[in-house]
């Protein structure tokens, strides 16, 4: 069977998918809900993951449609000597390594940090791992792109990340001052941090290679009544928790939160972005359980109606 001809799409609407051996399967049993893309995602290791085999198989699920991976992900803390962060350090080699095998030139994850330390203390650490990486990379043909997540940490401390604050931007990139190093950004992580995503968005558009679908809904009468400490947001909130009020925010599937994704979009095409929004889901406090795939593909068929469908224009005769 020929592989039917691509639509032209500058901006292609996915979702993030556990990397390993059993992706390939669940790829193919959501592919029918027309997903454009997969970002294909590792928490913390690759776990002995065989990279050649699963490109193999996942291109061999993915031949006869049009969507394409869009991205490796490795979720860990590089910057660090445990054993463990050595091997999310070995992952994101590995998958640098690996990406053109997956037809796609996007690896991305945290940054790391020192841990219980300031942003700014793990900057030296920053730069002697992620100059090296970033060549690497470069040699390859990858751009690398850094979750804009916080993980709970804040200038002052944290464990995994240091690249959810603009001044942290500035900073890293300065530190390694590469062009294909990047962001992997998304409005829910500025949004519980009570920033404005849409002026971030619109000064680092000509950073951000790849975009997480996932939102964020803010309770403003619960900032105004009782601030942010006496509250967590729901993502960093343990089940069962017994909290002084209630959350004042919630992660959210696109199309349930409070982003206008239209003007996202429209910000997106007017800094030249061309690449994917791949939903993350998981997240959401309502459609969740039984109801994840439910909105997932809501959100898929939601983000489409903001991008649009691609129409040829007329040719002149």
């Amino acid at each position: 069977m020929t592989k039917p001809a691509a639509p032209e799409k500058d901006i292609r609407i996915g979702t993030l998918v556990g990397a390993g051996m059993k992706a390939p399967a669940y790829i193919r049993q959501i592919q029918p809900h027309g997903f454009e893309s997969y970002g294909l995602t590792f928490w913390r290791t690759l776990d002995g993951i065989d990279l050649k085999k699963l490109a193999e198989d996942v291109k061999a699920v993915l031949a006869e449609s049009d969507a394409v991976i869009s991205s490796l992900a490795v979720f860990g803390n590089p910057l660090e000597d445990g054993e463990t962060d050595k091997a999310t350090l070995e992952g994101w080699k590995k998958c640098i390594d690996a990406a053109r095998l997956f037809g796609c030139d996007i690896v991305s994850g945290f940054t790391g940090r020192l841990r219980g330390k300031r942003i700014d203390e793990s900057l030296g650490r920053f730069k002697k791992i992620w100059t090296p990486l970033a060549k690497r990379a470069a040699d390859r043909g990858v751009r690398i792109a850094f979750e804009n997540c916080d993980m709970g940490g804040t200038w002052a401390s944290g464990d995994w990340n240091i690249a959810h604050n603009p001044t942290a931007w500035e900073m890293m990139f300065d530190a390694v001052p590469v062009d294909n190093l990047g962001l992997e950004w998304e409005p829910c992580h500025q949004m519980v941090s009570l920033i404005d995503p849409m002026p971030q968005l619109r000064t680092w558009v000509g950073k951000i290679f790849h975009v997480h679908g996932k939102d964020a809904t803010i309770h403003w009468d619960v900032v105004r009544t009782y601030g942010v400490h006496s509250s967590m947001h729901a993502d960093v909130a343990l089940p069962g928790q017994v909290q002084a009020v209630p959350p004042f925010a919630y992660h959210r599937t696109p199309g349930y939160g409070d982003s206008d994704w239209t003007a996202i979009i429209s910000d997106l095409r007017t800094g030249g972005f061309k690449g994917s929004i791949d939903i993350e889901g998981w997240h959401d406090p309502v459609m969740r359980r039984g109801l994840e795939m439910s909105g997932q593909v809501r959100a898929l068929n939601y983000l489409r109606e903001c991008r649009g469908d691609f129409i040829p224009n007329p040719v002149d005769a």
